[in-house]
């Protein structure tokens, strides 16, 4: 069992043991500096992969990520020709939007967790790679 699973059952449980508020108080403090602690490093654990494979060497490994939002970024910038081939030809327009609604419905749903995992988890990397002072 982790420690975050425990943290309220032994925070009533200090409610019972502590009479006085003050002391109570602090050990609820102590205890949420605890569980904090524990998720600190686990996050720390599950970041350090991240940060690796940002930092590698090899340039295909460091710039997977950044390339596959690139893809997404000209997906979203498409809209942009879409709106002038919808003022010429509406008809056309509506066709490659149905075409591409399709073809978008048609991807497996663990394609897009996917997606938001690795946008999720490279934007965390480089905050914390800002943050320790390695990234710019």
């Amino acid at each position: 069992m982790s420690l975050t699973a425990l943290v309220a059952p032994l925070a009533g449980l200090l409610d019972k043991l502590i009479p006085d508020p003050a002391a109570r108080d602090a050990a609820k403090l102590q205890l949420l500096a605890l569980e904090n602690g524990q998720e600190l490093e686990r996050l720390r654990a599950q970041l350090s992969a991240m940060i690796a494979e940002a930092q590698s060497a090899d340039p295909w490994t460091a710039r997977a990520r950044p390339s596959f939002l690139y893809v997404m970024y000209a997906l979203l910038l498409w809209s942009i020709p879409m709106g002038l081939i919808a003022a010429v030809r509406p008809a056309a327009a509506e066709a490659i939007a149905r075409g591409m609604v399709a073809y978008l419905g048609g991807l497996p749903e663990p394609l897009y967790a996917l997606f938001g995992t690795g946008y999720l988890g490279y934007t965390v990397a480089r905050s914390w790679g800002k943050v320790k002072g390695v990234e710019r």
